[in-house]
């Protein structure tokens, strides 16, 4: 009986959670719509004139530093024409691929277990994209838009409105192409997939194995957040005053018990432990910790299952649903689970442009809220950030997120900019360790950022 109680109680809290954040939602579209329909219909004409104007200057731009950089992307080499093309497709491996896991994942918390997100190891289909370079393409989008985006701020009733033959407006999606300086990896990086993106010319400078299918491992989590951000409203410039951030989440034993049979790392947070839901994100990401990001999922969505399909409607968003699909919100090896480097780069070019996200991902060390199980709170720290901070990378790493399993080995996914806050970002996959995969990404920085 007790039990039931405690069942019943749970169930109305989440019910009341899950009224108050769609009440949120609706008072924000109401506001949205107010503001959009006093918006003369002339001035929306001079942004789109005005938007136009600045992307064919932009465009120009480009082309011209594209050939004053001429030299210095033909001088970084190539390893074989088959580094400078796009992969248009992925083939994912037998049933029976390898789901092992390891220990060494640089994403572990020292008192955890070694965790358990894996890769499988697609072939390279050959196949050129037409697109142009530094473009920002629009994309169908049949699951509506994240919270910012054009999409979002319009209802379905409006769509039509001043149209003829229902014709509406679809949401932008960043998007890096292959440039005739593009160039492989040097032998002495010794990931099997990598990416380098200059973010603001959307090029890409270097890459191996880029559109080939293999798993995220726990770089999944940078999509997680990004899910639950855009979700709960969470973005912006005033997000550190959301209030949803400061409400709180019961860890329950569903969550644990799926962290330790999976041999996940996590944060350490203990069966009925009310966590803020600033302490999920943070701990999805800093200590890869699979029990934050779960109650994440289920405080968003109200099940891990419900929120997995979020996750893959904003893939779907972000135009990359044809080559990225995801089973769980951890980064679990499943032959269904699958990325490449490509798409984890666009997705850490779109939580980036979160600053709650980026806040998040920048974090060095978080100390999650004081409460009755952990009188002091729980200090967690971001390997990677902290290891990399003192490496010579002709700049700063901004953000990142690691993964480790038998089948992806280490992968990180990272944003940095140069002494200029020129930003780029990299990815990579199938390093043998933490240090050497954080190696490879100080070889490419040095490689592609401008130094002082």
């Amino acid at each position: 009986m007790n039990d039931e109680r405690m069942n019943e109680s749970e169930a109305e809290r989440s019910a009341r959670r899950r009224r108050r954040i769609e009440e949120m939602k609706r008072e924000k579209k109401r506001a949205e719509l107010i503001q959009r329909k006093v918006l003369p219909v002339t001035a929306l004409a001079l942004l789109i004139l005005a938007v136009t104007a600045a992307g064919a200057i932009a465009g120009n731009r480009r082309e011209k530093q594209d050939e004053s950089n001429g030299a210095k992307y033909a001088a970084a080499g190539s390893n074989g024409t088959e580094n400078n093309r796009e992969i248009a497709m992925i083939t994912m491996p037998p049933d029976n691929a390898d789901d092992e896991t390891a220990p060494g994942n640089p994403d572990a918390n020292p008192n955890a277990g070694a965790p358990g997100d894996g890769s499988p190891n697609g072939e390279n289909t050959d196949g050129e994209i037409p697109v142009t370079p530094g473009r920002i393409n629009v994309v169908s989008n049949a699951f509506g838009a994240g919270t910012g985006s054009l999409a979002a701020q319009i209802t379905p009733e409006d769509q039509d409105d001043g149209k003829e033959g229902g014709e509406s407006l679809q949401p932008e999606v960043y998007e890096a192409v292959s440039t005739a300086y593009t160039t492989g990896f040097a032998d002495s990086v010794i990931s099997e997939y990598g990416i380098v993106i200059d973010v603001e010319n959307g090029a890409i400078l270097a890459q191996r194995n880029a559109k080939t299918g293999m798993s995220p491992a726990s770089m999944t989590k940078v999509l997680t957040i990004l899910t639950a951000a855009d979700a709960l409203g969470i973005g912006g410039e005033d997000w550190a005053n959301n209030p949803i951030l400061d409400d709180t989440f019961e860890i329950t034993i569903d969550i644990t018990d799926y962290s330790f049979v999976n041999r996940c790392s996590n944060v350490g947070f203990e069966v009925g432990e009310r966590v803020t839901v600033r302490d999920l994100f943070y701990g999805t990401i800093l200590p890869s910790g699979a029990d934050a990001a779960v109650g994440l999922a289920c405080y968003v969505s109200g099940s891990h299952e419900a929120f997995v399909e979020l996750m893959n409607q904003k893939l779907n968003e972000l135009g990359l649903s044809g080559s990225t699909h995801f089973t769980n919100c951890v980064g679990l090896y499943d032959k269904d689970h699958y990325s490449t480097v490509y798409d984890i780069a666009v997705i850490l070019k779109t939580a980036a442009d979160n600053p709650f996200c980026r806040e998040v991902l920048s974090a060095h060390t978080y100390n999650t809220a004081v409460n009755d199980r952990h009188p002091k709170g729980l200090l967690v720290s971001n390997w990677f950030l902290r290891r990399i901070e003192d490496k010579d990378t002709h700049g700063e790493v901004i953000c990142a997120k690691t993964g480790y399993v038998n089948q992806s080995k280490s992968c990180a996914a990272s944003l940095a900019a140069d002494v200029h806050g020129k930003e780029y970002i990299c990815v990579t996959a199938g390093a043998g360790g933490s240090w050497p995969c954080i190696n490879d990404h100080v070889a490419l920085y040095q490689t592609w950022l401008a130094g002082e």
